[in-house]
């Protein structure tokens, strides 16, 4: 990507609606990582579509699961810095992430139609609509050194998580309402999810349209060099970014950071229900109002954490999130009344909303202004690496514990107590004189 001296200028010009439409893309697509991976369709692949597994394997279920996502994450974690640098060269952000929000949106729809024993075909279904999520959570977090200076950046990214989860909260509200309905229709689960599912498509269309109406594309598209294909130029800058990794020290130290800590919450953000519905007990629409409070507390813990870590630094505000994330951990752990798992959800949604906003921002502080997409694809692959060792760590310590899901939550806390000593290594002030 190449900006030009009044582009360079952009980030403190831009126009509050486009700022707003930015945001709106967090909001738009929470919904789908709230029913689909989070609260409703994880449990109901657990309970329902692969339940017959679970008597003959226990835990073979939880363990599937696991492997949809982390394949998918698998997918990004190869192809999404090759599209970010893609992108840049072309100066087609916003038209791939058209491209990948209509695939997450058709794929997602196509749940609806999934029926219990058809594993297979549901596997395919989130492990396709996964991989088009991530792609565009990729490429949306690409515009933001293009939108605001650097030391606005964590407020930034902090509207856009807290945006975020009002709009996981507004999705988790109307599929609510439509069990409580379908249920006092006496209608089967089997007829009742499906309809969320395709409301959760529909939610993700009309409220991204703002983003794709208002947000521009300032990069200008480069030449392309004689005789080299644009996947080889992007491989090409790619490789110039590893190869000068000493020079961007605390980015890729902060990168191998994020990549254990992510871990965890990245087990947090595709497990926390079936835990609580199968340790605890919880009921669906007990774990959905319980999804829905957490989604509050972690919107608020996004917009503190953002104003906060524009004042002491995004470093010192994720060490205080990831102590907030061990003892969140040890509290899961060691509840056994559901007003214990109430104190973990919210320590965890206060701890998600920050961990989660301050990481997109550092790692943009630490991002050369003409390299957006391809340094957020690195962002994007650590986040994918760590949406597969966490969850599939979870999943086999399942499997061997034959289904012993404490024992597989004990296993996530060591990602967050590794994470933190990991922190101290990275200076903030020296990673971004690197970036400019």
């Amino acid at each position: 990507m190449h900006l030009s001296a009044e582009q360079e200028k952009t980030p403190v010009a831009v126009q509050r609606k486009e700022l707003l439409s930015w945001a709106l893309y967090d909001f738009a697509n929470s919904g789908y990582t709230t029913v689909i991976m989070t609260t409703i369709y994880s449990a109901y692949f657990v309970g329902v579509i692969a339940v017959n597994m679970q008597d003959t394997s226990p835990g073979l279920p939880t363990l599937l699961w696991s492997i949809a996502i982390g394949f998918a994450n698998f997918v990004v974690m190869i192809v999404g810095p090759m599209v970010g640098a893609l992108a840049d060269h072309r100066a087609r952000k916003k038209r791939y992430l058209l491209i990948s929000s209509v695939g997450c949106m058709l794929t997602t729809a196509l749940l609806a139609f999934v029926g219990p024993g058809e594993v297979v075909l549901s596997m395919l279904l989130v492990t396709l609509s996964a991989i088009m999520f991530a792609q565009g959570e990729n490429l949306i977090a690409a515009f933001l050194p293009e939108l605001v200076a650097k030391e606005k950046m964590g407020r930034m990214s902090g509207y856009g998580w807290c945006v975020g989860y009002f709009g996981g909260l507004l999705t988790l509200a109307c599929c609510l309402s439509i069990i409580q309905w379908g249920q006092a229709q006496g209608m089967a689960d089997t007829d009742i999810i499906p309809i969320t599912i395709g409301v959760t498509a529909i939610i993700f269309a009309l409220t991204a349209m703002p983003t794709f109406i208002w947000l521009r594309e300032r990069a200008i598209a480069q030449p392309k060099e004689a005789g080299v294909s644009y996947f080889r130029s992007s491989f090409n800058r790619i490789q110039h970014t590893f190869k000068y990794a000493t020079h961007f020290k605390d980015l890729f130290r902060f990168l191998l950071t994020l990549a254990v800590y992510q871990s965890g919450v990245s087990t947090v953000i595709v497990l926390a229900a079936i835990y609580a519905q199968e340790v605890m007990g919880f009921g669906r629409q007990e774990l959905i109002v319980l999804i829905m409070v957490v989604n509050v507390t972690a919107a608020v813990g996004a917009l503190a954490c953002g104003h906060l870590q524009d004042k002491i630094g995004s470093v010192a505000t994720l060490a205080i999130t990831l102590v907030l994330w061990i003892v969140a951990i040890l509290t899961a752990y060691f509840a056994d009344l559901p007003e214990h798992m109430w104190i973990s959800g919210n320590l965890i949604g206060l701890a998600m909303g920050s961990s989660q906003s301050v990481g997109r921002a550092l790692v943009s502080k630490f991002t050369p202004a003409d390299r957006a997409g391809e340094f957020l694809g690195l962002w994007g692959v650590v986040i994918r690496l760590s949406a597969i060792v966490g969850p599939l760590s979870y999943g086999v310590v399942n499997f061997l514990t034959q289904g012993d899901h404490r024992q597989a939550l004990l296993s996530t806390l060591l990602f967050f107590v590794l994470g933190l000593l990991l922190l101290a290594r990275v200076d903030e002030n020296r990673g971004k004189l690197a970036a400019s």
